[in-house]
Order: C-alpha cells, then structure tokens, then sequence
C-alpha cells in the first residue's frame, strides 16, 4: 500500500505519521522520538545534531510499526515556527539554534513593530536576526540564509530553500493577497542596514499549500533513513510550522473557523474575515497554508507544567505499591477535576517555564498560589492546573473578543485532548464557545503535514474545500457547548490570574 509520510518537530516528540496515500484519513502507521530543548548560555536550544538523530529514531519506529518498509509517494516536513538559524555561505550554522522560546529580542521586537506598523512577537525571526544586529554580534556580516526548523530540514533533504507561507508568515510579514513577504514593510526593514544584503536574499522562497517544493535527493534520503530502504526522487510539500498543520489537522482554514493546539506552547489560529481594527502586541498576524489571513494567540507555556504535577502523582502511586501507567494517572486525575468547584476553589496555577509576553513576563516561574481560605483538594487543585493551561490564552482571547471577531467553530487538538470531555469542557468555558475534538487530535501536527503532502500537486480545488469534502466530510469529532457554570467559574478564576501575575513578576525579580 503506497502511503505519504508527515514528520513534525514538535517540542518534546518528534512524529512520523503514515497514511494511506488515497485516503489520507486512513493512519496507517506511526513513530515518535523525545527530546528536549536546552537551557544553555541563558537562551533556549536544541542541537542539530538531536534534530538528525530524533528523525532517524522516529522513522525507524515507525518502520517497525508498520512491519516492513513503506512505499511512500510523498512527503511533508514541519515544525515548531518561528526563531533563529542562520547559515554562512558554506551551509555552516553560524550560532547555536535560538528557539521560539526565547525572550531576549525584546529591544529589536519594538523597534520593528514601531517601523513596520505591525506587531512584531518576541520570537519571530526578523526579531532575532535585529537582536543579534543589535548586539553587535559577529556572525551577522556572514549570514547567507536564515530559516525555521522546518525549512532547515526541507532543505537539508531537498537542497531547496523554501518555506511554506504559514510558517514564513512568523519570520517576517507577509501579504495574503501577493502570497508572499510584504515588499513595502522588506524595503523599510532594510532601511535599518547591518546585514550583508537585502533580508529578501537571506530569506527561504515562499510557497502555498498544493506547490511543488522540490523532491528528495539521495544525501536526504540517506539522513532520514540510514539504512538505504528510503528512495530518493519523492516529491515534497512546502514545509510548514507547527501552527498551519494545527489548522489542517483540524480542519479550521476557512475564515470564521479557529482551532487551539496544545502541547508544550499553547496557542489559538483565528481565521479572519477581515483586517483587524488596531494593532494588538498580544496578537501576531500570520496566515493559513493557503496564505488566508490569521489572528494567532500564542503563549510558550502550554501543559508541560501539568505533566510535571502529573508526574508527581504517578511518582506517588508507585512509591505505595499501586504503580499505574501515566495515561491512567492523567485519566484519574483529569476526570477528578470534573469534580472540582467552578473557579478552582480559589487556587490558581501558573504554568510559566519559559517567559511569556502576553502577561508581561521575561522569565518563567512556575508558581501554585493559594489563600487561607481557598479549598485545597484534589479536584480543585487539578481544575486550577487544566485552568492555569488556558489562562494566558485566555487574556489574548479576551481582545479578539473585543475586536467583534466571530467563531462559527472552534477545534481543539493535542494529546490533553485524549481523555474524553476533560479538558474540552474546561476550555469551552474559558472561550466561552463550542469546542470540538475529532478522532485525529492526538495525532496533531504529523498527520496534518501528512494531509498537505497529500495534498500536493491538487490543483482542482482548494485547500479549504479538499478538507472538507474529502478529509472531514465523513469524520467523527465530538463538540462541547460551554457550561454557564464553567464560564462563570473561569472568568472568576481569570480575574485571580490576572492580578495574581503581580505575584509572577516579583518571583522572576527575587528568584
């Protein structure tokens, strides 16, 4: 059976999914691979070196789940969006790979914004390589392309430097109507000088979801599959961030259609009907795969704090003879909080690893604050982490809300999904909207890039209707309503958070 295979770098896994090649709803097989990001010199990392040997472990699980070497018509490369790699003219990496999560382009972010007219994010691409102009930086004088994680691999495989538009959309500012990097926003940036040309030359070409991005050349083949089982020659999708294949995944690329992906970031895609009315700093502008204009919230802390507390209990349940697997810790404990009072029993929880700009923070400092008299039991507390998940979230929401941005639907995907009702319901409290859950959330990013691969070279219709007449016409996924009690409880909880984030700012000043 031929099959199309999606890979996608997430922050903690890195997946291959496998799907039927004629029927792209049809999982055939998967495989997957941890890693975790560095901490090193005080900015966050990952070596290339983890990124090869990740790919390698993830597909050769996938192999030994399928049983025997796949036959594979095409292929779709994606990652987490957004930060640093530059490369020389030799195709050496000039500095250690500078992630999303990191908050130290804060100097460059507002010079941009103010230039550009528009919200430059912290994490963006354009706003590391003006940092580093900034900073005097050496390697600056000596870079010959910049890319994302997942235009890096694509070219590492393909030897073409190319990016879908979803994912340039977080390097610099595109335009949805040319589908390409805004011309006039380009020339005002070049006005600021530092770099060896004009930042057009050292950015990847921009393609649209449905273009050929180039194929496999033998030397890819070889880093992805070591063996020689893989054949070079296999057509490749654009590549795409995270972000876009969180909208494919769920079917949400359609103006007045959104989805949340939850993982270790946490971030919400609006697709808008129209320009917004201001700018918003909370708010980034980047697109669809198809180029489609989009409203992203997005917050580097997600649920990996969660998973910590989680890991807790796991921990405690085989330290008194009763060891259970994690699925079955997350199980208890998330249907546990269904038990818990409307607002957490006044508890709150703060899920910052990282810093995080919508709440105004530049470092990370988890923090589990109560008040004498808040009520302290499981349930609560285990409401107040699932809470806590959505909380920044929440605030960036609050603006949409307030720009009179509507949501026909809102999907939800990510492995918090996987028990049935949980987090789905508390989330539809927070937004205050219907959210849905189909039968492919846990699966993410690597099957949404799997569908684009999938999708290559269609040039009878476009994205939206290919998702909807041949992804999602027969799918399964369940919607929740939001719980008058839920919305209720929530907004009480995040009026506790937003004043409580006084209590995060002073933990980052004294620890």
């Amino acid at each position: 059976m031929s099959g199309v295979l999606g890979i996608e770098l997430g922050s903690t896994r890195i997946k291959a999914c496998l799907v039927d090649a004629d029927d792209p709803t049809n999982v055939l097989a998967v495989g997957s691979h941890e890693w975790e990001n560095r901490f090193e010199d005080r900015l966050w990392t990952y070596s290339l070196e983890d990124v090869w040997s990740g790919l390698q472990a993830a597909y050769r699980d996938l192999v030994a789940a399928l049983g025997e070497d796949p036959d594979i018509r095409a292929v779709g490369v994606s990652a987490m969006m957004h930060g640093y790699l530059a490369f020389d003219a030799d195709g050496e990496l000039l500095v250690p790979f500078r992630t999303w999560r990191n908050t130290n382009t804060a100097a460059a972010a507002g010079e941009l914004s103010d230039l550009l007219g528009t919200n430059i994010p912290l994490r963006w691409s354009v706003a590391h390589v003006r940092q580093a102009v900034l900073d005097d930086e050496p390697h600056t004088g000596r870079i010959d392309f910049l890319t994302t994680l997942a235009g890096y691999v694509h070219w590492r495989l393909t030897g073409e430097r190319v990016l879908g538009i979803g994912d340039a959309s977080g390097m610099f500012p595109v335009d949805s109507l040319t589908r390409d990097y805004d011309d006039e926003l380009l020339a005002r940036f070049d006005t600021l000088g530092g770099l060896p040309s004009g930042l057009r030359e050292l950015l990847p070409r921009v393609l649209v979801a449905g273009e050929p991005a180039g194929a496999l050349t033998m030397e890819g083949a070889a880093l992805l599959d070591p063996t020689g089982a893989l054949s070079s020659g296999i057509p490749l999708c654009p590549p795409e961030g995270d972000a876009g294949t969180g909208m494919v995944a769920t079917g949400a690329v359609a103006p007045r259609t959104g989805n949340v992906s939850a993982g270790t970031s946490i971030f919400a895609m609006v697709v808008l009907e129209k320009p917004l009315a201001r700018v918003h700093e909370e708010l980034d502008l980047v697109t669809t795969p198809a180029g489609d204009a989009v409203a992203m919230v997005h917050c580097n802390n997600g649920a990996s704090e969660l998973s910590a507390w989680v890991g807790l209990f796991e921990r405690f349940a085989a330290a008194s003879g009763s060891a259970v697997s994690a699925d079955e810790v997350f199980d208890t404990l998330f249907r546990e909080a269904l038990e818990g009072e409307a607002d957490a029993g006044g508890l709150l929880a703060y899920n910052h690893l990282a810093g995080e700009p919508i709440a105004g923070l530049t470092e990370g400092r988890p923090l589990f604050v109560r008040t004498p008299d808040s009520r302290m039991t499981l349930a609560n507390v285990m409401r107040a982490q699932l809470y806590g998940v959505f909380g920044t979230l929440a605030l960036g929401m609050r603006i949409l809300d307030d720009e009179g941005v509507t949501l026909d639907r809102m999907h939800a995907h990510g492995g918090m999904f996987r028990t049935a009702g949980v987090a789905q319901r508390f989330l539809a409290g927070a937004l205050d909207a219907p959210v849905s859950v189909g039968a492919t959330a846990s699966e993410g990013g690597a099957w949404g890039i799997a569908v684009l691969a999938a999708f290559l070279g269609d040039a009878e219709t476009d994205l939206s209707t290919y998702l909807e007449r041949r992804i999602f016409a027969g799918s399964a996924a369940s919607t929740v309503d939001p719980d008058p009690a839920d919305v209720a409880g929530f907004a009480t909880y995040l009026d506790r958070y937003r004043a409580g984030l006084a209590v995060e700012a002073a933990a980052v000043t004294a620890l």
